[in-house]
């Protein structure tokens, strides 16, 4: 069943995005190998709102029917089985969402709805990806919070790591032996998302940075994620009271309001 339910996300994902996984490596080879037509290759992604209305609707459909099946549930192993099930679907769907907004531009106070509907800030990409999910959260209430508040309207903190001064290749060398997962990071003056896979992870975020706009980066890439001293991550998708919030579309308390 849950291998079933989740073939049309993953189809989706790879034709939505799954190779920006690879862009780095790519964008290094045509640089040495093709030079002046790289530019010309590697040109802006076009931000994919059709693609976006259709993963975010199926992802919906399948929140219910998870959610009926985790209300019938009689055992306490019967809900695990289910919440892992919600647990990896979110884990495909979220990465290939954020994919979708690729290219849509900047701006500090950008609200846009949807993928290339305007402008967005990070706070604002972070809390709209995450409420088009199924999570029951005000976007306007929880962009307008500081990072940390973000990260902690929906997971403790001591479920929470927390990075003052590290240097980058230390913390990027721990971040890639996590736990897979998609995270929730926050910087000095930023917020994004980090998603954790076998291959390491990626810098997925609205950057206030060259290009000024929605970005996916490797480690090698993510300037701002290099820069900033202060480091706050927390894996949304491990924590089995996300899981539940997101099943029951329970309201999410927006710290700092």
């Amino acid at each position: 069943m849950r291998k079933r339910w989740l073939i049309p996300i993953a189809l989706l994902a790879l034709a939505g995005g799954a190779g920006w996984w690879f862009r780095g490596a790519l964008g290094t080879w045509i640089h040495s190998n093709l030079g002046g037509v790289e530019s010309v290759l590697l040109k802006r992604p076009k931000p994919d709102p059709k693609t976006y209305a259709t993963l975010t609707n199926d992802l919906e459909r399948r929140r219910k029917d998870l959610a009926a099946r985790h209300a019938k549930a009689k055992t306490a192993g019967e809900r695990a089985a289910i919440e892992a099930d919600a647990r990896a679907l979110l884990e495909t769907s979220l990465p290939a969402m954020m994919r979708c907004w690729l290219g849509t531009p900047w701006d500090f106070n950008g609200t846009a709805k949807g993928p290339g509907d305007g402008k967005i800030a990070c706070g604002y990409f972070v809390a709209t990806v995450l409420k088009d999910a199924g999570f029951q959260v005000d976007r306007y209430q929880l962009a307008q919070q500081a990072s940390e508040n973000i990260l902690r309207s929906f997971i403790p903190r001591e479920s929470c790591a927390l990075s003052v001064g590290k240097e980058f290749k230390s913390f990027a060398e721990e971040v890639g032996k996590r736990e897979p997962g998609v995270y929730v990071i926050g910087l000095d003056t930023h917020v994004a998302f980090i998603v954790v896979g076998d291959g390491g992870f990626r810098f997925i975020h609205s950057s206030g940075s060259k290009p000024w706009c929605v970005v996916d980066e490797s480690p090698d890439q993510a300037g701002v994620l290099q820069r900033s001293n202060w480091r706050m991550l927390g894996n949304l998708t491990a924590d089995a009271a996300v899981l539940r919030h997101w099943l029951k579309a329970d309201k999410i308390v927006v710290r700092g309001t």
